[in-house]
């Protein structure tokens, strides 16, 4: 079902993010990330004239990792910036090198590419990139741990959103052994 219809108005932002993840042959996984951002009205900067639906923001990154979420390389790349300077930030992505992806990323990418290290745009990515990355490996893990069994450690998923609420029939069906047991009869 699409959104309610919008009231009156005119375009200025566009921003599109495409994401992927790739199988590589190595046995390794490509995650990648292309950001544009666009305005449907030209304007300047101190460094350049942004025409029109002219990319203002043009930047991809890609991070290489295993089937253990760890990160063998970061490459990022600023094709369109409002600045001269801002491709100069794209380098240092490599310092993601060695992170695992997993409980704490985001505040060991703030660490090791935030504030003036780094680009908002390329660390924005990378929160939704973490996301990419457990759904391409997924397959991959789950073969490596095979299926759960009772007594395995809670998943991490449930709790996460509304179809892996501890008391959803989801979650009955893939972990039993961490949904509630069902309430029987009131006692009088």
């Amino acid at each position: 079902m699409p959104l309610s219809p919008p009231a009156a108005r005119r375009p200025l932002h566009r921003r599109v993010i495409d994401m992927r993840g790739y199988a590589r042959e190595d046995g390794l996984f490509d995650i990648e990330g292309h950001l544009v951002d666009t305005k449907d009205q030209g304007f300047s900067t101190i460094d350049r004239v942004v025409a029109p639906d002219e990319p203002l923001h043009g930047m991809r990154i890609r991070l290489t990792i295993d089937d253990e979420m760890l990160i063998h390389e970061c490459e990022a790349v600023t094709e369109q910036s409002p600045y001269r300077m801002c491709p100069d930030a794209a380098p240092n992505f490599a310092r993601l090198a060695g992170l695992r992806i997993g409980g704490g990323f985001n505040r060991a990418v703030a660490e090791r590419v935030g504030g003036t290290l780094g680009c908002t745009h390329l660390r924005e990515m990378l929160a939704q990139l973490a996301t990419v990355a457990f759904q391409t490996t997924y397959e991959s893990r789950r073969a490596k741990r095979g299926d759960w069994r009772p007594g395995d450690k809670r998943p991490a998923l449930i709790g996460t959103c509304l179809a892996y609420a501890e008391d959803s029939r989801i979650t009955a069906t893939n972990w039993p052994g961490f949904a509630p047991e069902p309430a029987g009869p009131a006692k009088p």
